[in-house]
């Protein structure tokens, strides 16, 4: 098996959730690192892999695959429970909107587009985000984690922008309840989510010559 990943070299979005499915399932890849100031995600050569021109792109041998959670889901394979896919909906309802908000008009329009933040629009997200985290509060009293007692998808997909919540001024995942705060911590204290914090993506390739990490 061949799994190429291309995507942004960041603890970030959907190219980090992918590298965090790969490397909890002990998948070696070979990472392809694009440049997004660059614009290297809308090259033509780029497109033919992704028509959108948007990342993480997977492929597997030829077959190529893109939306981060479709191909979490294609790495994870089966689903044992009604309770797993409940909780996957949950986080893709009522938390990636608002903590993506977060992100977007807090740091993403400031780094990458030179756009001033958008405060009303940050407090609004934050607004609704620590609303949805009352529920979670509620929810992690009765399970270690999302969908029971195991870590799952339901779980890493948080990590695509809850990460960025810290940096946009937003503690409401240390602060909102001891139940959330634990979970997080759990969460991001996993080693293959430290390892890509402190090393980057292209760390977690897990090759058998000791990872290798290209530039487009």
């Amino acid at each position: 098996m061949v799994l190429t990943l291309y995507g942004l070299d960041a603890p970030l979005g959907g190219t980090a959730i992918v590298a965090m499915t790969l490397a909890e399932k002990g998948l070696p890849f070979t990472f392809v690192s694009l440049d997004l100031k660059q614009r290297e995600h809308k090259t033509t050569e780029f497109r033919q892999k992704q028509p959108f021109g948007l990342v993480p792109v997977l492929d597997d041998g030829g077959f190529i695959l893109y939306e981060s959670r479709a191909i979490c889901r294609y790495l994870a394979g089966k689903y044992p429970t009604a309770l797993f896919d409940q909780a996957v909906s949950v986080e893709f309802s009522n938390f990636y909107p608002y903590a993506h908000g977060v992100y977007i008009e807090g740091l993403g329009k400031p780094e990458y587009f030179n756009l001033p933040i958008d405060h009303a629009a940050v407090e609004g997200y934050t607004s609704q985000l620590s609303e949805r985290l009352d529920v979670y509060e509620v929810i992690l009293g009765k399970h270690r984690f999302l969908a029971g007692e195991e870590f799952t998808l339901a779980d890493l997909f948080h990590l695509s922008f809850g990460p960025c919540l810290e940096l946009a001024g937003c503690d409401l995942m240390t602060t909102k309840g001891p139940n959330v705060a634990r979970w997080w911590k759990e969460v991001t204290s996993r080693p293959s989510w430290i390892d890509i914090c402190d090393n980057g993506i292209g760390a977690t390739c897990g090759n058998e010559e000791g990872g290798s990490k290209t530039g487009a």
